[in-house]
């Protein structure tokens, strides 16, 4: 896989972020029983906050039921937040009423994990794609909406002839292609790309990533990459955001983060992404314990139930996602420690033996 035009360096601001997402939140109550009463409340997202410029792909990352698929969908506005706020652009869009963001609709976008299931077996390949055209009125004519249509096959490098064919005829591959032309046809701003590739056999997943890029670098789409896989992860993304238990416990460029995580979860994490050399040396870090129920999460720090470094404070203390160095963020009390005292800083070594904090 290739990476970014710019590996590593985040595309230079420009005015107001395309995406901004303040203190987000989504509960979903539990209810059960004869009465149908609330057993209790599911704390998928609790107070996440980010932004994403023009141009620039953020990575949002985790273990499976962190809640990262549900920040797409509320950013999607697929159903209401529990609190906080999503700004399109500058403009708030999480209270606006259905009528209103219709339109703004146009702007962000969505490619869905299982290429299959997120087209409509019935429709042909023309028609699943002509539907967000003719919904926002982007071709007048019907010569207009074929020239949109042959421009949207040649971008994600199908043959126009496939237009006539039904999605079982094509592979997961092509129909992921042709989920990427589905969202592109509404010529957004944003693409979110809800573990777009995870369902893909390894040559395929590097062909869609590789796509995303030469796209992104093309149209200059912000992409909100949604995955559990580091090793995608590190080839196409600008930044990275860690998900725990419904929160953002670090959020760094790429390289920062994956040369040197400030938090025990994120070090975890990259432990356990394959090394490309056989044999190479790596430290495997076990996390102890299973993920906590987003029902009754852990007071404190939630990480600190499986944290081999937790001590007194991170059980009774929330940890705030503060700068640890220039544009890196970490949730984590161990910052706030002597250097000597944080495994998350080894020490480095001056020129003449001696040992640096």
């Amino acid at each position: 896989m290739r990476r970014p035009a710019a590996p590593g360096a985040e595309p230079a601001p420009t005015g107001t972020p395309i995406l901004a997402v303040r203190d987000l939140r989504k509960h979903f109550p539990l209810r059960g029983g004869w009465l149908g009463g609330s057993r209790g409340v599911v704390h998928a997202v609790d107070g996440v906050s980010f932004s994403i410029a023009r141009g620039e792909t953020l990575s949002l990352v985790g273990e499976s039921g962190c809640g990262k698929s549900t920040v797409g969908k509320a950013v999607l506005r697929l159903f209401d937040l529990t609190d906080g706020q999503v700004l399109l652009d500058g403009q708030r869009i999480d209270t606006m009423p259905a009528a209103t963001l219709r339109p703004l609709r146009r702007r962000m976008q969505v490619v869905f994990q299982d290429p299959f299931s997120s087209l409509n077996p019935r429709m042909r390949v023309r028609d699943a794609l002509a539907e967000p055209i003719r919904n926002f009125g982007l071709a007048p004519t019907r010569e207009a909406l074929d020239r949109r249509l042959f421009e949207l096959m040649d971008t994600v490098r199908l043959p126009r002839d496939a237009l006539n064919r039904w999605p079982h005829e094509f592979s997961g591959g092509q129909r992921q292609r042709i989920g990427i032309a589905r969202a592109l046809a509404a010529e957004p701003d944003l693409l979110i790309c809800d573990e777009a590739v995870s369902a893909l056999d390894v040559s395929v997943k590097a062909q869609i990533v590789n796509l995303l890029g030469d796209l992104q670098a093309r149209l200059g789409l912000a992409l909100l990459f949604i995955s559990h896989d580091l090793a995608v992860v590190e080839h196409m993304t600008h930044r990275v955001a860690v998900m725990y238990l419904g929160q953002i416990v670090e959020l760094a460029p790429r390289r920062a983060i994956f040369a040197s995580p400030r938090h025990p979860y994120t070090e975890a994490l990259l432990s356990a992404v394959p090394v490309p050399q056989p044999g190479a040396a790596r430290q495997r870090i076990i996390l102890r314990g299973d993920v906590p129920s987003p029902i009754n999460p852990p007071a404190g720090c939630r990480f600190h139930t499986r944290c081999p470094y937790a001590f007194d404070r991170c059980r009774v203390e929330v940890p705030v996602l503060a700068p640890t160095d220039p544009g890196h963020l970490a949730a984590c009390h161990l910052h706030d420690r002597p250097a000597a005292e944080n495994p998350l800083r080894p020490a480095q070594i001056h020129a003449n033996g001696s040992q640096l904090t």
